[in-house]
């Protein structure tokens, strides 16, 4: 097994938490960004390689993961220029324009190539891809689906705000089986999340997971809410970024993320909680590298998270499932 992966943007927020986690899982990270002086100066023991997102240098790595936003700019060509090296490719946008291209760029390429390329496997995008997979327990489709994502605080990171003004396009859901823009303004409600959230006002706000979902399963509605409460820090300009709580560098915030999938008269609910947002992201996209990696996946060219990967079983391993709240 090939266990060198490559981490683009490793001098970042959540790229330093990725390789953190490659290196508690026995495999050998490969750090890069643009910057040597930045990476030098955070990993002098690593090997480290330094390029704009146009000239990677991704030799000898058997799976590259890309946590270097904005994902407009770096999800495709990385992805391409992994499928090329022979390599896997997953990254951590919650971009839903970052999914299509990256989906319609390398499919073909990827399968020929025999890897896998997996965007969004992380907070946004892969945990409720992989929480609906896991609910549906086999079945392809269902009428409709609920996610509600739910945050105590939400301290965004520099590289989050970068991407939020990049990341203009219209958000897409489901609705009658095809995607749709969200109707403006959108549309809003209560959700209880349980414990330590409880009953909280929502807003309508699709991510990636809307892409991954349909890119795999036959869904005739799908709803994604985020509760109000921390959009609003989000939108605030004077919201401090996430600051340490812990030796893993794990901010307090707290996340509940609730799925609730109808088939006919059946309603099955999953949930998984957890803190930092950011950090979860981690093991979640390093536990898909190292599946990947190690053979517990054979799939090739794009895919969604719940597509590459036994759900279930992922998400037992990453230890996040709780028993659900209702809606």
């Amino acid at each position: 097994m090939n266990t060198r992966a490559l981490v683009y943007g490793a001098t970042g927020h959540t790229g330093r938490f990725v390789v953190d986690e490659l290196l508690r899982r026995g495999l050998t990270p490969v750090v890069a960004g643009r910057s040597a002086e930045r990476l030098a100066g955070l990993f002098p023991d690593l090997e480290r390689r330094a390029f704009a997102v146009d000239h990677p240098d991704l030799s000898g790595v058997g799976a590259v993961v890309n946590a270097a936003g904005p994902f407009l700019d770096t999800a495709a060509p990385l992805a391409r220029a992994a499928v090329a090296a022979g390599a896997h490719y997953l990254d951590v946008t919650a971009e839903q324009p970052a999914v299509q291209e990256v989906y319609r760029a390398t499919h073909d390429e990827a399968r020929a190539a025999g890897v896998a390329v997996v965007p969004a496997m992380a907070f946004y995008g892969g945990l409720a891809d992989l929480l609906v997979t896991a609910a549906l327990d086999g079945e392809t489709g269902a009428d409709e689906v609920t996610v509600a994502i739910g945050l105590d605080r939400w301290w965004p990171t520099a590289g989050t705000r970068v991407t939020g003004a990049r990341n203009t396009a219209p958000r897409l859901v489901i609705r009658d089986g095809a995607l749709v823009p969200l109707t403006a303004p959108a549309p809003t409600g209560t959700w209880s999340y349980g414990a330590p959230l409880g009953d909280q006002e929502v807003v309508e706000l699709p991510f990636s997971e809307v892409l991954t979902i349909d890119r795999h399963l036959r869904v005739g509605t799908l709803t994604s809410y985020l509760n109000a409460a921390p959009l609003a820090e989000l939108r605030a300009t004077d919201t401090p970024e996430p600051a340490a709580v812990d030796e893993a560098g794990r901010s307090a915030q707290q996340f509940v993320v609730d799925v609730a999938v109808r088939r006919g008269s059946e309603v099955r609910r999953l949930s998984a909680a957890g803190q930092d947002i950011y950090a979860i992201s981690a093991p979640i996209v390093v536990e898909g590298a190292l599946r990947l990696l190690d053979g517990r996946s054979r799939a090739t060219g794009a895919v969604a998270p719940g597509e590459a990967f036994d759900a279930a079983d992922l998400l037992r391993a990453l230890g996040v499932l709780r028993a659900p709240a209702r809606g």
